[in-house]
């Protein structure tokens, strides 16, 4: 819907157009063609020459189409929703365009060039942006990847360890590309063996032994552990290690998929599927919670007896329950007096073994869940399953037996990881060498620290509160000019 200062532009608009038909037809008529000489110059009547310069036809051109175009940006500025879009002036756009150009400066990699992206369309959306957002955002970025990776070692070869029981991969597209036989390599071996090749980033696997360099790398030797078997049999692929992800089995991030979504893990097959490929509704807080595909539950039809009792329960499941607990609404009064009433040791202690099996006592509880689309689940729910003899062998039997274990969880993964970083911090060589100094030594120290960063957040902010980019030359000029403060405080005054 428009408003008047659209309606009203899009009428100046039209005017514009009828007059500028009925000036050229007028200048066609009283200055003809033939008025245009040979040396390109315009022969114009005798008592107009006589107050101008003569001047090629492009010259004069340009005198009256600069003004002419003028007008006419600004009319149409006028019928836009956001008169900024179009602009008002036209040499100053020009202008302004071959400047910026010319001087932009280049980011120094390809993230920081990534985040400075991100943040001028965050600014133009939002038009207020600080710099602290931008710091804050690019820890967040690096503390998830701690996470990831300081869980591992990136030093040595994870394969002395055998299959490790969670750790990152990778798996390189340059020496096992699409076509032949899966591989994946360790975080330490990425660094060492594939520096420069195409990656696909795995983020973790569980029960993993590294393949860097064996049978399937036909021309490339581990430089950390050269020592390996041919093959690594115990090992489990996926079309993850070609790079495509989902049932949709496309790449991430994918080129021709305008749509944004999540990918979300599933932890029996450790595919990544998008969020709108689940068959069902994402929760919120789907990070403190784990997935398990379609397909996985199907595979493994006993864990729907699981998901109806312990999975986080959708809109329509919450309906049904709700229905099933109003059906039932005169039974738990029966159900209070027999737990009130006190039976014998010994046929309690029968009892508590004939349904020692929780699975047994889900199944006949009875309560349905709708088998279809992904199921989540929530935190602390493979305490909940059942660890009898019986479903250890059933869990054993389909490859599940890492379900009772909850330090095989992703999340218990990242908190080890940092755990290890902080550790690390927490052995900082520069911290270490300052418990080594007097206590004289030690608030010096500080109290240079705080004078810097105080007048580094002051030089930051300038750039902040005009939209401007820090480039290494800003930073240089500030540690120059704290370089020559510091000298001038050194030199001490001078008396005469």
């Amino acid at each position: 819907m428009m408003n008047f200062r659209q309606r009203m532009g899009w009428v100046g608009v039209a005017l514009f157009l009828l007059l500028s038909i009925f000036a050229a037809y007028l200048v066609f008529e009283v200055v003809s063609l033939e008025r245009v000489q040979s040396d390109g110059s315009l022969a114009l009547p005798p008592a107009v020459s006589a107050h101008l310069p003569p001047l090629p036809v492009w010259a004069w051109a340009s005198v009256f189409l600069v003004p002419y175009l003028q007008l006419f940006l600004f009319l149409f500025s006028c019928t836009r929703a956001d008169p900024r879009a179009v602009g008002y002036c036209v040499l100053p756009v020009c202008i302004f365009l071959l400047c910026s150009r010319r001087d932009a400066p280049k980011p120094a990699n390809h993230r920081a060039g990534l985040l400075i992206h991100m943040k001028q369309v965050r600014m133009s959306e939002e038009q207020t942006v600080s710099l602290v957002d931008v710091l804050e955002e690019d820890e967040e970025l690096e503390e998830e990847a701690s996470a990831v990776l300081a869980g591992s070692d990136s030093d040595h070869c994870s394969y002395p360890q055998g299959y490790v029981k969670r750790q990152a991969l990778y798996a390189c597209n340059t020496c096992t590309p699409q076509g032949g036989e899966a591989a994946g390599v360790c975080l330490a071996c990425s660094y060492t063996c594939h520096e420069g090749h195409d990656l696909f980033e795995l983020y973790t696997k569980r029960n993993f032994r590294c393949d860097c360099g064996n049978r399937k790398f036909s021309e490339l030797q581990c430089k950390l552990h050269p020592e390996k078997d041919d093959a690594n049999t115990l090992n489990k692929y996926s079309h993850n290690f070609f790079g495509l992800y989902c049932t949709c089995r496309r790449p991430y991030p994918d080129p021709d998929d305008q749509v944004e979504d999540e990918m979300i893990q599933c932890v029996v097959c450790e595919d990544w599927l998008h969020g709108r490929h689940l068959g069902c509704a994402v929760p919120d807080c789907v990070e403190m919670q784990e997935m398990i595909c379609e397909s996985c539950m199907n595979q493994h039809v006993f864990l729907w007896a699981y998901a109806a009792h312990l999975a986080v329960q959708g809109p329509t499941l919450q309906t049904k329950e709700e229905k099933g607990e109003q059906s039932e609404a005169g039974v738990p009064k029966k159900e209070e007096k027999g737990e009130e009433m006190v039976e014998p040791s010994c046929k309690r202690s029968r009892q508590e073994a004939e349904q020692s099996c929780r699975l047994k006592a889900l199944k006949e509880a009875g309560q349905k869940t709708d088998q279809s689309g992904a199921v989540f689940w929530p935190s602390g729910w493979r305490s909940r399953l059942c660890s009898c003899s019986t479903c250890q062998v059933q869990l054993a039997d389909a490859g599940l037996s890492f379900l009772l274990d909850e330090a095989d969880t992703v999340l218990a993964y990242e908190n080890k990881g940092k755990t290890n970083e902080q550790r690390q911090q927490g052995h900082d060589p520069l911290m270490s060498a300052l418990d080594n100094l007097n206590r004289v030594q030690q608030l010096e120290i500080i109290h240079g620290y705080n004078d810097m960063k105080t007048e580094l957040k002051d030089f930051l902010q300038t750039f902040a509160a005009e939209g401007k980019v820090v480039t290494s030359d800003d930073i240089r000029q500030f540690f120059e000019q704290q370089s020559r403060k510091r000298r001038r405080a050194d030199s001490g005054p001078f008396f005469s």
